[in-house]
């Protein structure tokens, strides 16, 4: 976060006060912001405060809380391994297979989409971890 206000800043600077646009700090500023956001997903899964409807949840007895948060951490996580770990690591594969580099700062694409399964992974993680937590915390009595 802390690189991307740099970028950000420097590129107004060099803009508006040298009158010479610095040509690399677009790019940057956008892959830069793909790694805070996807980042950032997997920070919140990790607090377990993600965006959620819970109102069914917070309605429901324990046995089927118990049956939506396994439910609910079964779809996270099947999503996770398929969109982002195993797409997102095909992605990466293909990207430095091909060579594929970016336009400005002529790095290879795979670094920048690397985010992916490794978000993907800490999703999965976090999600599991908090589950089991969850279930410790609230046995029936």
């Amino acid at each position: 976060m802390a690189t991307l206000v740099l970028d950000v800043l420097w590129q107004v600077i060099s803009r508006y006060m040298l009158n010479s646009p610095s040509s690399f700090t677009d790019e940057l500023a956008g892959f830069l912001l793909i790694w805070v956001g996807i980042f950032g997903a997997a920070y919140v899964a990790g607090k377990n405060e993600h965006l959620a409807i819970d109102l069914l949840v917070q309605k429901s007895g324990f046995a089927r809380r118990k049956f939506l948060e396994i439910f609910i951490t079964s779809c996270v996580v099947i999503f996770a391994l398929t969109v982002l770990v195993v797409g997102g690591s095909w992605l990466v594969y293909t990207r430095f297979a091909l060579e594929v580099k970016s336009a400005a700062l002529r790095i290879p694409l795979g670094y920048v989409y690397s985010v992916l399964p490794i978000s993907g992974l800490l999703i999965i993680f976090f999600t599991i971890d908090n589950t089991v937590q969850f279930l410790k915390t609230h046995k029936e009595i």
